[in-house]
């Protein structure tokens, strides 16, 4: 198995996958204000079960530089960028939060290149509503308040409140985002350009795309509640669920080998 963290063009990225010949590719998109590391567990382990995996840094996040305007139809384009370069073919697409917005967007727009999904706590709705920090982020003056404002000790502080257990590692990686002005920015153009209307011309596609899907989701996720699992369950009518008990949204990093098997499991499914 070989494991690394590259830089090519725009997008930093991990990648991993076994000696041999894979069984297929694994392309894993981050949420905010994550990055790719916080798919450190799952990019090993699927590697080790015989998969190519894949998991960029956003513009903006992690090692990669911004690219502005760091808005929602551009984060889409990257994966689109990115998938074509280093995939170059279909892909069993795993994602999270905001990762689930892009990356759901992107699997719609490529059916021929989506082995199968792996929905981690987010949604998809035309009518969806946004939560407290993002409405905040999305309001003139409120936001450019918040991020300007954010500093390490503060972000840590209110990533342990909502996900037990993550390291300080990944805190540090995760602030990244953080890291100057023009990233910092870039956090509100995603969330101001996020209109759920645009969603409407996706409604019904994710289950037209008749590939295996995983629905996995915390019980106490306060942000892509237990409830959205089973909406999209209704939408996917051959989706599977699990609900992981006692965990909250950052699940790969409250919980990671825990996560990462669940995932893993149902890829083995696809041979």
């Amino acid at each position: 198995m070989t494991l690394g963290r590259y830089c090519r063009a725009v997008l930093s990225y991990l990648e991993a996958g076994p000696d041999g010949e894979a069984r297929g590719t694994l392309l894993c998109l981050h949420g905010y204000p994550e990055s790719a590391h916080m798919w450190s567990a799952l990019v090993e382990r699927a590697a080790a079960d015989g998969w190519h995996a894949l998991a960029p840094d956003l513009p903006g996040y992690g090692d990669s530089p911004p690219d502005p305007p760091h808005t929602w139809q551009r984060m889409v384009d990257a994966v689109e960028r990115f998938q074509r370069e280093r995939a170059g073919g279909p892909v069993a697409l795993c994602v999270h939060d905001w990762g689930g917005l892009i990356g759901l967007r992107w699997a719609c727009d490529h059916p021929d290149q989506v082995r199968a999904l792996a929905i981690c706590a987010t949604g998809f709705f035309p009518d969806g509503k946004w939560h407290g920090l993002a409405k905040a982020m999305r309001t003139e003056g409120e936001g450019e308040e918040i991020v300007d404002g954010t500093t390490r000790q503060a972000f840590g502080q209110m990533l342990a409140a909502v996900a037990p257990g993550i390291s300080e590692q990944a805190c540090d990686e995760y602030f990244k985002a953080y890291a100057d002005p023009v990233r910092r920015r870039g956090q509100l153009e995603l969330y101001r350009s996020g209109d759920f209307a645009e969603l409407e011309a996706y409604r019904g596609r994710l289950a037209a795309l008749g590939v295996p899907t995983l629905l996995l989701f915390g019980s106490e996720d306060p942000f892509a509640r237990v409830a959205t699992a089973h909406r999209l369950a209704q939408e996917i009518p051959h989706a599977r669920m699990e609900i992981l008990d006692g965990v909250g949204h950052f699940m790969f990093d409250e919980v990671p080998e825990r996560a990462a098997a669940i995932v893993v499991e149902f890829l083995r499914q696809l041979d």
